[in-house]
């Protein structure tokens, strides 16, 4: 897929495929993808924790992680708006697969 050509409306992509490699492009600064990584490991151990201790209000906190770590990412250091605003199934899609990703070496840590 020719990222040039993309559009830049993350609402205009039809499926997820389409809009992963969009998703990308918004995440090249590797301080934002670091963030974001930061920010999922901490909400995967958060639901853990819930589940646990059975203390659902974990995954509030989780939540919490996982999307301020990701929206300083975007504002402090990639200086854009997060997808998720447009887009929020195929952005949270796209957390947990650049998260998969980056375990994977094929997105940059």
């Amino acid at each position: 897929m020719d990222i040039s050509a993309t559009p830049t409306d993350p609402r205009a992509f039809k499926s997820f495929a389409e809009f992963y490699p969009f998703y990308l492009t918004e995440h090249s600064n590797r301080t934002c993808r670091r963030l974001h990584f930061v920010g999922s490991t901490l909400s995967l151990l958060c639901v853990a924790w819930a589940v646990a201790t059975r203390q659902p209000s974990f995954l509030l906190v989780g939540l919490l992680c996982g999307y301020g770590f990701a929206w300083v990412g975007h504002f402090g250091f990639e200086k854009n708006k997060p997808a998720s605003f447009k887009r929020p199934l195929y952005s949270f899609m796209g957390d947990w697969a650049m998260y998969r990703d980056i375990w994977r070496g094929r997105v940059p840590f």
